[in-house]
C-alpha cells in the first residue's frame, strides 16, 4: 500500500467531498468507512487508496474524522489493530465532528496517552462546502501542531479558527448551533406572529411573500 500522508474516516455527504479534496491537492489520502459501497466509489480516484483506521495510524498520517459523533472514534481506537495500538509517532487526529467538549477531552488524553496529537476542528458549511473546499473549521488543541497542518488543511477549508484548548472546538460549534437554532425559531414566530396580527396579503402580494419567505427561511 502507498503510504498515505493523509487520512480520511467517513466517507458520507460530507467526508466524500473532504477526501476527494485532499487527493485533488496532491496529498496520498487513504480513506475507510464501514460501508463498502462508500469505499469503492473513492477506491478508483488518483491519490486515493483505501486503508483501515490502524492502518493509517500505523503510517503516522493526519487523520480526519467526519463521522457521526465520538462513540464512532473510540470504537476505531480500542483492540491490537486499533488507532491507540497501531499508532506511529507523528499520528495525529483531527476530530470533525458535532460532539460534547468533555467527550472530546476523554478522548484526546487517550490518545496523549498513546503519543497522539488529538485536536478538534468542528466543521461548519455542509455538503456543498465540504465538496467546494469551503469549511470553516473551529479548532481546539495543540497550537503549534494545528500550524504544522495548516497547509494541508487548506484544502478543505477557507477559514479556520484556533481557539484555545482541546474541546474549545467543539464547543464552539455548539454555542454557533445554538444562535443559529435560536435565530431560526425566532424567525418563525416572528412570521406567525405576522399572521396572527392580520397580515392576511401575505398569499396575494407578491412583496410580501418575498417577505414571508426572508422570516421563514
Amino acid at each position: 500500500m502507498t503510504q498515505p500522508t493523509i487520512g480520511v474516516i467517513g466517507l458520507g455527504n460530507m467526508g466524500r467531498g473532504i477526501a476527494a479534496n485532499f487527493a485533488k491537492a496532491g496529498h496520498i489520502t487513504a480513506v475507510w468507512d464501514i460501508s463498502e459501497e462508500a469505499r469503492d466509489n473513492l477506491a478508483q480516484t488518483e491519490n486515493i487508496v483505501v486503508a483501515t483506521p490502524g492502518d493509517m495510524a500505523a503510517a503516522g498520517a493526519m487523520m480526519v474524522y467526519v463521522v457521526p459523533a465520538t462513540p464512532e472514534i473510540e470504537a476505531s481506537f480500542e483492540g491490537p489493530d486499533g488507532v491507540l495500538a497501531q499508532a506511529a509517532p507523528g499520528t495525529i487526529v483531527y476530530d470533525l465532528t458535532t460532539s460534547f467538549p468533555e467527550d472530546t477531552k476523554r478522548l484526546a488524553a487517550r490518545a496523549t496517552d498513546a503519543g497522539i496529537q488529538y485536536l478538534d476542528a468542528a466543521m461548519s458549511g455542509g455538503a456543498t462546502g465540504a465538496d467546494a473546499g469551503t469549511l470553516t473549521l473551529m479548532i481546539g488543541g495543540d497550537e503549534a501542531t494545528f500550524e504544522a497542518c495548516r497547509a494541508r488543511l487548506e484544502a478543505i477549508a477557507d477559514n479556520m479558527y484556533f481557539l484555545g484548548e482541546v474541546g474549545a472546538g467543539h464547543a464552539m460549534k455548539l454555542i454557533h448551533n445554538m444562535v443559529t437554532h435560536s435565530i431560526f425559531l425566532t424567525t418563525c414566530e416572528a412570521g406567525r406572529m405576522a399572521e396572527r396580527a392580520g397580515a392576511e396579503a401575505f398569499g396575494h402580494d407578491r412583496r410580501l411573500q418575498h417577505l414571508e419567505c426572508a422570516l421563514l427561511f
